[in-house]
C-alpha cells in the first residue's frame, strides 16, 4: 500500500482534501489518522481570515456548493497550536495548504512554514473560486501561475504541490505551466464554479452569490483532467473530485494519479478517508494486485 508522492513516503495513497478535513488534529476522537495515507490542512494564509458569512454551505444534487471563504486562523496560531499536537500520528502526513491574496502573502507564508517541523509538503491554492481575489486570479492566468510557481519554488524547502483550477480552457497547459518552473507535483481539481437560486425568493442560496460544486458530480470531469494532465507532465498527480467508493479510488489511479484525495464524502461519512484505506488495501487483495502503485496510469485504451 506504500507508495512515493514527490519525495514523500505515504504509507497508502489516501489523503484526506484540504477544507474537509480542518487541522486534522479535530478527527482524532473518530478517525485512526496513523492509518491515513495523510491529510491536506484547511488553507493557510499569512493572517486569520473570517471566511464569508452564511449561508455558505449548499446541498446539490450529487455534491454540495460552498463559499467558505477560506476561513482559517493564520499561519501563526497553526503553527503555535495546531500543529504540534500532530506529533502524536508520525505516520499521517501534514500536507499544508496555502493561501495568499498576492505573491508576497504566499512566499510569507511558507518562510515561516519552513522553519517548523512535521510538514511533508506544501499545497499551493492557486484555484479558489470563491473568493473575489487572489487564488483564483493566479490559477487562471498562465503568466501569473508562472511567476508564483518560479516564487514559491525558490522559497519552499519542502515539495511543493500545485492545485489546479478546472475552471480553465485547458488543464493540461496549466500543469505544464507549473511543471516548467520546478512544482513537484500537481492535485487536480479544485471544485467548478456554481450556483443556486432560491427561486421563490429570486435571490441566490450563498450569500457570496457563487461557490465551489463539489462531489459526485464533478467526478467525470475530474478523471478526464487528471488522465489529461497524466499525459503532459511527468510529475505525480493527486487526484480527486467526487471519490466516495473504493472503486472511485482506483480509477483515479488507472488515470494517472499517484495518490487521491477524499474531501466531500467525508462530510456525509467522518470515517469516510478511513473507510477507503480499509476498503482499497482489500481490493488490491481480492484483485490479486501486490502493490498498489502499480495501478497508477495502468489504464489500457483499446486500439482504434
Amino acid at each position: 500500500m506504500r507508495v512515493s508522492f514527490a519525495g514523500v513516503d505515504l504509507t497508502n495513497p489516501v489523503i484526506a482534501a484540504s477544507g474537509t478535513f480542518g487541522y486534522g488534529i479535530e478527527f482524532e476522537e473518530i478517525v485512526a489518522l496513523n492509518r491515513l495515507g495523510g491529510f491536506v490542512t484547511k488553507g493557510i494564509s499569512l493572517e486569520p481570515m473570517a471566511g464569508h458569512p452564511p449561508p455558505r454551505l449548499i446541498h446539490t444534487t450529487g455534491g454540495m456548493l460552498n463559499a467558505i471563504g477560506l476561513q482559517n486562523i493564520g499561519v501563526r496560531e497553526y503553527l503555535e497550536k495546531r500543529l504540534p499536537l500532530m506529533k502524536r500520528y508520525p505516520r499521517c502526513r501534514v500536507i499544508v495548504n496555502v493561501f495568499g491574496y498576492t505573491v508576497h502573502e504566499y512566499i510569507a507564508v511558507i518562510e515561516q512554514l519552513n522553519q517548523a517541523r512535521g510538514i511533508a509538503a506544501y499545497e499551493l491554492n492557486v484555484s479558489c473560486p470563491n473568493v473575489h481575489a487572489g487564488g483564483m486570479a493566479f490559477g487562471a492566468d498562465p503568466s501569473s501561475l508562472e511567476y508564483l510557481v518560479r516564487r514559491a519554488k525558490a522559497a519552499s524547502a519542502r515539495p511543493l504541490i500545485i492545485k489546479l483550477s478546472p475552471n480553465v480552457t485547458s488543464i493540461g497547459h496549466m500543469a505544464r505551466v507549473a511543471a516548467g518552473e520546478g512544482a513537484d507535483a500537481v492535485s487536480l481539481v479544485n471544485t467548478l464554479l456554481g450556483m443556486a437560486i432560491d427561486a421563490e425568493e429570486r435571490r441566490p442560496l450563498l450569500t457570496n452569490v457563487t461557490g465551489g460544486l463539489s462531489g459526485p458530480a464533478i467526478k467525470p470531469v475530474a478523471l478526464r483532467m487528471v488522465y489529461e494532465v497524466a499525459q503532459c507532465v511527468n510529475i505525480p498527480i493527486l487526484g480527486m473530485g467526487g471519490i466516495v467508493t473504493v472503486e472511485d479510488a482506483v480509477q483515479f489511479l488507472l488515470a494517472g494519479a499517484t495518490a487521491v484525495q477524499v474531501g466531500t464524502a467525508s462530510y456525509a461519512d467522518p470515517r469516510a478517508v478511513e473507510r477507503l484505506v480499509k476498503g482499497l488495501e482489500s481490493w488490491c487483495r481480492s484483485h490479486h494486485v501486490e502493490r498498489v502503485a502499480s495501478l497508477t496510469g495502468a489504464l489500457e485504451i483499446p486500439d482504434e
